[in-house]
């Protein structure tokens, strides 16, 4: 019966949906209006002078981007219990989230933005449902592997992962699907984690599965490991839809093809703490549905201009194809000029889609080059559809103090599948690949300023057990694909090192 429900409401909804394209900037320039006019009275809003914004040329001049060091001291004045600072009332909750100068970031998620979270996950699944007709999924049962559910209360608002509160708001008719329990969502140690759900799933009509790669990957290893299956297709006959977010899963594919046993369909999500962005519309296009009509007003910045002190900010009708942007944010969560640190780049105007590039820290460019998150996972993906290997987890890092006649390159730490003998003929294919993706890179290495990349071979689990060692496995956390100093590899390397040597 559900299933037959939902794909009414889908035909419905996507429709609905479809007829706002043509109408994405005007959405845009009505939801700034309405933000502004709804915070006017809020502390933010006062020292802003929200009462003489009138237009979005008004609003850049009175509200300078801002990163969450910035935003702190309010976000401190919420802890305290205090009313009306960046949103009328108090947030609902504040989500916890990992930073990178601040530690854990505190994300304000009022009644109002909460809704938006939910709503853009439900309408992703029913525009997958209007184009391949496929509902019986959701007649089985779905397992998302995510944070903890236990919350927090301070001063009357709730602490806790985005996905943590988002579990206590499923809606009712797909609750009996869900797995796994609260009880077992609430497990601290994520590895117990791991074993409680391969125990409570296993013999479950399993048709839908969400997460971050990697850590979805930890699961479905785990539990062939405990059943003694050789594939997951023997465990859950049924199951047709993977959904994630977070990462790109395109490094990931070869090895879900082999633990699953077959290819099954997937639904990318742009989820963050800040807002749920964009989602996947399109089985046949990889880039994503911006959000353009959930309360948030976004701003673009090229990333070369992101540092600047008055940067050249722009808004949803200014932007264009295939340019590099930081993307910047104002919310009904409180959230004004907010610098989210992504990366997008638009692939259509209208609809506006985007694909996710990266971080605009996240990349490496201590000679000039410039390399971003989709073109070393670009790279590796090629490399892996020649070769026929098998990536469990990579990051990349430079290598600038060498010894002559070396010369400085960039490193690429790999974990290969168990069994898995790489060549060199992998490093020079995903080196080839990395000329084609970046024209700097191939002119730094075509001139001997560079030498061509080298791989390190990482053993087998090491980087789960280094993520375990400092804390972060598991939840929202993530191996960073790439970075400017080698602070994460030489971290690695010692851990590696000290493990070898107590064996």
């Amino acid at each position: 019966m559900i299933s037959l429900i939902a794909k009414i409401v889908a035909h419905f909804r996507v429709n609905k949906i479809k007829k706002t394209y043509t109408k994405a900037t005007k959405i845009q320039k009505d939801i700034l209006h309405r933000l502004v006019k709804k915070a006017m009275r809020t502390k933010f809003g006062k020292d802003h002078g929200f009462k003489k914004i009138s237009n979005y040329d008004n609003f850049k001049e009175k509200v300078p981007i801002r990163d969450y060091e910035s935003f702190k001291h309010y976000i401190n004045d919420i802890q305290k219990g205090q009313e009306n600072i960046l949103w009328p009332g108090k947030p609902k909750y504040l989500a916890k989230t990992s930073g990178t100068t601040s530690g854990v970031k505190l994300i304000p998620i009022t009644k109002e933005s909460l809704p938006f979270h939910i709503n853009s996950s439900r309408d992703a699944i029913l525009f997958y449902i209007k184009q391949t007709g496929d509902s019986g999924f959701l007649n089985g049962k779905n397992i998302f592997i995510q944070g903890s559910p236990v919350l927090k209360q301070l001063n009357g608002i709730f602490i806790g992962r985005l996905s943590g509160i988002v579990a206590h708001h499923v809606p009712k008719y797909l609750q009996a699907r869900n797995l796994p329990t609260m009880k077992t969502n609430s497990i601290d140690d994520w590895e117990s984690k791991i074993d409680a759900i391969c125990e409570e799933t296993c013999d479950k009509d399993l048709r839908v599965i969400g997460g971050i790669p990697s850590w979805v990957q930890m699961y479905l290893e785990r539990l062939l490991h405990n059943k003694k299956e050789k594939k997951v297709i023997n465990l859950f006959k049924n199951l047709s839809l993977f959904v994630y977010g977070g990462v790109n899963f395109e490094p990931y594919k070869r090895i879900f093809l082999k633990l699953i046993g077959r290819k099954i369909n997937t639904i990318e999500y742009y989820p963050a703490s800040e807002g749920f962005f964009a989602y996947q519309n399109d089985q046949n296009d990889s880039s994503l549905l911006l959000q353009y009509n959930s309360e948030i007003f976004y701003e673009f910045v090229e990333v070369d201009q992101i540092e600047k002190k008055h940067p050249n900010r722009l808004n949803l009708s200014q932007v264009v194809l295939n340019k590099n942007y930081v993307m910047i944010i104002s919310s009904n969560a409180g959230l004004w000029a907010y610098n989210t640190g992504d990366t997008v780049m638009f692939k259509s105007i209208n609809p506006p889609k985007i694909i996710v590039t990266g971080r605009y820290k996240h990349y490496i460019s201590a000679f000039g080059e410039h390399v971003i998150s989709s073109e070393v996972e670009q790279s590796i993906k090629f490399a892996i559809a020649k070769t026929k290997l098998v990536v469990k987890e990579f990051t990349v890092a430079p290598m600038i103090d060498v010894s002559k006649p070396d010369l400085p390159h960039h490193e690429w730490w790999i974990e290969f599948d168990k069994g898995t003998n790489p060549s060199d003929k992998f490093a020079e294919i995903v080196d080839s690949e990395m000329k084609n993706q970046n024209i700097y890179y191939k002119d730094l290495v075509d001139g001997k300023v560079l030498q061509p990349l080298k791989v390190v071979n990482v053993p087998t689990g090491s980087f789960k057990k280094y993520m375990k060692s400092l804390g972060k496995l598991g939840g929202q956390n993530k191996v960073p694909r790439l970075s400017n100093n080698r602070d994460f590899v030489t971290g690695l390397n010692k851990y590696i090192k000290k493990t070898e040597s107590k064996n």
